[in-house]
């Protein structure tokens, strides 16, 4: 296949790829609701449309136990479609239609799932990498093709043990020079989506009130990557590059790193879990057994 570099890219014809939150449980919790969250993205998505007539739009739904592909503009079935008196343009009229039946499936598979000790978090893992195999579907169709971008619509709290599959999309994303944006619209910022976009060379941005989220979208979020070197754009302050543990799957600060295959642990192990490396005492724990043996052998003052 041919390197990325190579390709001949069009300078202002975009593939946008939207991943969707449609997490109930976020939902739930919030002051906003889904409908008008809703409302704003599918005006995003029409005016980015309108930018120009050769822009792509794929949405991906990412709920709490499955994503999927609702949405894209490059399929003609979708411009018959109508909105069923929605007050949407009747271009999304099926993006409506699958997402309804999406969000149905998707509550029928949670409740089927336990939720004892779990962070009530989507599936960012897997809607990433959908993304991904349809960018590089893409690319093996010709040289010729708009420039890929991916904008994450994110609510949910981070997933500790999705952390080495978001991570393996990012640095596939990198490679594929793929910048990914995200805005993220929940109460605490997403160290996931932190690292993503500063990682791929993206946008992030938190809004504080989504009750102007059509505003931000399109001042940030709708320029291609052709314009971006024009305009002023959010740049990333204070990201948070912590990582979470292989055994606990927990945030840390600090840990033990595998020198073999760099897995993270937040407790010291006799052998790596991952690729089966066997180490040896950690200079922690043998500095606190020694100073231990010593204030067993002092003398009694």
């Amino acid at each position: 296949m041919a390197s990325v570099v190579s390709k001949l890219y069009s300078d202002d014809v975009s593939l946008l790829m939207l991943l969707l939150d449609t997490n109930p449980f976020f939902w739930d919790t919030t002051s906003t609701t889904f409908s008008q969250f809703l409302s704003h993205v599918l005006a995003f998505l029409n005016a980015v449309l309108g930018l120009n007539q050769l822009n792509q739009v794929v949405v991906i739904a990412t709920g709490y136990s499955s994503c999927d592909y609702i949405y894209d503009s490059s399929l003609t079935s979708n411009v018959s479609s109508e909105s069923r008196g929605t007050g949407m343009p009747a271009l999304f009229g099926s993006l409506l239609e699958k997402l309804e039946d999406f969000i149905a499936k998707d509550e029928e598979l949670s409740k089927e799932e336990e939720h004892v000790d779990k962070i009530a978090s989507s599936l960012l893992s897997g809607s990433l990498s959908m993304a991904l195999c349809y960018i590089q579907r893409v690319f093996r169709s010709g040289h010729l093709h708009p420039q890929p971008r991916i904008l994450c619509l994110q609510g949910s709290p981070d997933a500790p043990e999705q952390y080495v599959a978001v991570m393996n999309s990012i640095f596939s994303a990198q490679r594929l020079m793929v910048p990914i944006d995200s805005c993220y619209i929940g109460t605490q910022n997403s160290a996931f989506l932190q690292q993503a976009s500063y990682i791929t060379g993206g946008v992030h941005h938190a809004p504080k009130q989504l009750d102007g989220l059509f505003q931000f979208l399109t001042t940030i979020f709708a320029t291609d990557l052709h314009t971006r070197g024009f305009v002023q754009l959010p740049k990333p302050v204070g990201v948070d590059f912590r990582a979470s543990c292989f055994c606990h799957k927990k945030t840390i600060d600090m840990g033990y790193v595998c020198s073999v295959c760099l897995s993270i642990f937040c407790e010291h192990h006799q052998k790596c879990s991952t690729c089966g490396s066997v180490f040896g005492q950690s200079k922690l724990d043998g500095a606190s057994s020694s100073v231990n043996d010593r204030k067993r052998k002092a003398p009694d003052s």
